[in-house]
């Protein structure tokens, strides 16, 4: 059985970095821009415009989500976009059949369901949210708490309308993981250390 691991996060809950490490640990692939990357390599776009559009809702006029209606269809009121999101699509099965690994955001749990990932889920409270993405800003960015929060709170509905949108499913909810993780407060070494121990457990 492959060790598979989706990764779904809240901005901010130090989700990515404990998917990264769990990855190291386990000595399997990590995937987050790296798809980015390989999906402008099939679609001839660039990765600024794919990163640009990755994770945030189509503005499209009729019903679709992945694997069902929209995923052959010929119809010609097709969005340009959802090409990205149909090469994502394959891109997912492939590295998951390829080798373990660790795969960050993008649906991967849904996609990838049928193959019985662990999925996993992290979260945190606001006041640690803001305070991670201040610690980690870049240096020339001077946002304050209040606008952190702003953007926190923006990016975290569009992930979430994304996941809708594609899943008709709710965006975090327990019945779609196998683990929901609060990070707030939390060591993110340890944390993805007593995670890698589930996952051993598991498999």
């Amino acid at each position: 059985m492959r060790r598979i691991i989706t990764v779904g996060r809240e901005f901010g809950s130090g989700g990515r970095e404990i998917g990264r490490r769990i990855a190291e640990e386990l000595q399997i692939a990590y995937y987050d821009q790296e798809i980015i990357t390989e999906i402008a390599k099939r679609t001839a776009l660039s990765e600024a415009y794919i990163r640009q559009i990755e994770e945030k809702r189509p503005v499209v006029s009729f019903p679709i989500h992945i694997g069902h209606s929209f995923y052959l269809s010929p119809d010609p009121t097709f969005h340009p976009d959802l090409s990205i999101y149909t090469k994502q699509h394959d891109l997912l099965h492939e590295l998951a059949r390829k080798s373990d690994c660790v795969i960050v955001g993008r649906c991967a749990d849904f996609i990838l369901r049928d193959q019985k990932p662990i999925r996993i889920f992290f979260y945190a409270d606001m006041p640690s949210k803001i305070k991670r993405c201040i610690d980690r800003r870049p240096v020339d960015e001077n946002l304050s708490e209040a606008q952190m929060k702003k953007r926190i709170m923006e990016i975290d509905r569009s992930r979430a309308q994304y996941y809708s949108f594609f899943t008709e499913q709710k965006w975090g909810a327990k019945e779609n993981f196998d683990l929901l993780a609060n990070t707030s407060g939390t060591d993110i070494k340890k944390m993805s250390e007593s995670l890698c121990s589930y996952i051993r457990a598991y498999y």
